[in-house]
């Protein structure tokens, strides 16, 4: 009798949020019921029952009211842990991801894209359709490094550096090749100058740039994605937890190692 009450496993971590979130809490480390109640926004009453499902299958154990998962919790979560984390990732809007090209990734940094936690798919008013994201922009001029990879430039693109360096942050700019073009016919002059930048470093994409842009900082990943047929919108990806900026950091050194520094327009 006991074996047909059982839930089937898959369904014990998938068919409810609080049971999946407590696993995933319990990744890192043993936690007091109040810590996760806490974490889960919830109450007691509500949690028990669904940490109960989870003593009865073997995945978390309780002493004196601090849970920890079990040796076989700890094989289950190891292993769904990148799912889960891509589920998250793609249900947050999964019109915008299902429609947007990624074929330009190489398969290590697909795949790494199971690691990276929940973002969020802005849309920004039309009003701003040419203006750098300005929470994005505000927190990159604290001093440390901002990384750009980009097929177009904002209007007011010699602003937005001339900040940056005088915040005393280094700028890593990669252009397409078509985009370099354009800087060398109609922007020379500033470029020149901003080369002259110690702080201030630019490359040229060797490969066919198959998104509209990439910049990450110490705080965010913001990339506008292509659509499948080769058009693009105004929707973006902004992207804050640790696990997106290591994605990002190794992103940007792929996009690096194939390019071709610029020293002089």
């Amino acid at each position: 009798m006991v074996n047909i009450l059982r839930k089937k496993l898959l369904d014990v971590m998938f068919s409810s949020e609080k049971r999946k979130n407590v696993l995933l809490f319990l990744k890192d480390g043993s936690r007091g019921m109040e810590e996760i109640l806490r974490h889960l926004e919830t109450t007691r009453q509500a949690l028990l029952p669904q940490m109960r499902i989870l003593e009865d299958h073997h995945l978390i154990t309780d002493s004196d009211d601090t849970y920890s998962l079990t040796v076989l919790g700890e094989l289950v979560v190891d292993k769904a842990s990148p799912l889960l984390k891509t589920v998250d990732l793609l249900d947050v809007d999964i019109d915008y991801w299902g429609t947007r090209n990624l074929e330009f990734l190489p398969p290590a940094l697909l795949e790494g894209l199971n690691g990276i936690s929940v973002c969020r798919v802005i849309t920004p008013p039309l009003t701003d359709l040419y203006e750098v994201h300005k929470d994005f922009h505000n927190e990159s001029k604290n001093p440390g490094a901002t990384y750009a990879v980009t097929a177009f430039l904002y209007p007011n693109y010699n602003q937005i550096f001339t900040e940056l360096l005088a915040s005393g942050v280094e700028v890593n700019f990669i252009v397409s090749k078509e985009l370099f073009e354009k800087i060398r016919a109609n922007h020379r002059e500033n470029f020149q100058r901003l080369l002259e930048n110690e702080s201030f470093r630019m490359y040229v994409y060797n490969k066919d740039m198959d998104f509209l842009f990439f910049t990450y900082d110490d705080f965010h990943i913001l990339i506008n994605l292509l659509k499948k047929d080769g058009t693009f919108d105004n929707k973006h990806v902004l992207c804050d937890s640790m696990d997106s900026l290591e994605w990002g950091s190794e992103f940007f050194e792929y996009c690096r190692e194939n390019s071709t520094p610029v020293t002089e327009i």
